[in-house]
């Protein structure tokens, strides 16, 4: 969305808007930096980035609240359970509330007038279109400008591709516990961020720091692989049915599923989500 309104295809917008949980990949940190230099500051496109915080810090950290990330649980009576996931909410779309509010002039608390607003864009595509939603308040209103332009996550790729941007990365923290096969496997082919999943995923097993320092201890254990075994364990060299069904053998295609967006972050079940930029228009 962001390179097709630079170069006219779609209206010009005001910001980007990326949500940083602090623990992304390597490769999409250098992503957001070329294609701010490359892309959005020729067009005069301002890229801001918005936090809440370290994700992977405050969870290992006894002494901060933190917004529960979705942890496969086995119990010790051997029956599978989740923890809620939280971090969506306070990680991207808190931050993002936040940045549209001071944008808009009214910062929390103010009360914000009812014709007063910013038109937001969703990278949705039509592959999933039945994920478009509202934000929820009345003064963030989204528009999804892929499914305006019947715009497939082929069409996209192809896009991308004939500006050199092929190699696309997606958003998503390194340590997702929504993360298929393909993208632990893609993790582990980068020896430093594996090292620090496999690390994290140790750390979690009674759930989270603060809780536990508390005493409240986690009646079983928690993973981030749905298997429910320590990560480097983990059968991630199994390509499942779904990753076959959604993108056939391409193990491309497979790596692109994964990802995490504020309004469409995919549940155990869903199918994948887009990436976490935001456009004000």
């Amino acid at each position: 969305m962001l390179a097709l309104s630079a170069n006219g295809v779609l209206p010009k917008v005001d910001y980007a808007v990326f949500a940083d949980t602090g623990w992304e990949p390597r490769a999409v940190y250098a992503h957001l930096d070329r294609i701010e230099r490359e892309i959005a500051a020729p067009a005069g496109i301002p890229v801001l980035r918005v936090s809440a915080g370290n994700i992977r810090d405050d969870a290992l950290d006894p002494s901060h609240r933190f917004a529960s990330m979705p942890l496969y649980i086995l119990n010790q009576d051997g029956k599978a359970g989740m923890t809620r996931r939280q971090c969506t909410g306070e990680y991207k779309i808190k931050p993002i509330k936040r940045q549209i509010r001071d944008l808009l002039g009214y910062p929390y608390p103010q009360r914000i007038p009812k014709d007063v607003f910013v038109e937001q864009w969703v990278g949705i595509s039509t592959d999933e279109f039945h994920r478009a939603k509202d934000s929820g308040v009345r003064y963030m209103r989204n528009r999804h400008p892929l499914i305006d332009l019947n715009w497939s996550r082929t069409d996209c790729v192809r896009y991308l591709t004939s500006l050199g941007l092929a190699d696309t990365p997606k958003s998503s923290c390194l340590g997702c516990p929504f993360h298929g096969n393909a993208q632990w496997r893609h993790i582990r082919d980068s020896p430093e961020e594996w090292e620090d999943v496999v690390s994290f995923d140790a750390a979690i097993r009674q759930g989270n720091a603060r809780a536990t320092a508390a005493g409240h201890h986690l009646l079983g254990q928690a993973f981030l692989h749905r298997s429910r075994v320590p990560l480097d364990q983990a059968p991630i060299d199994h390509v499942t049915a779904a990753e076959r069904a959604a993108n056939g053998a391409d193990e491309l295609e497979i790596g692109a599923m994964d990802g995490c967006s504020p309004w469409a972050c995919r549940s155990d079940a869903d199918a994948p989500a887009p990436d976490g930029f935001e456009l004000a228009a």
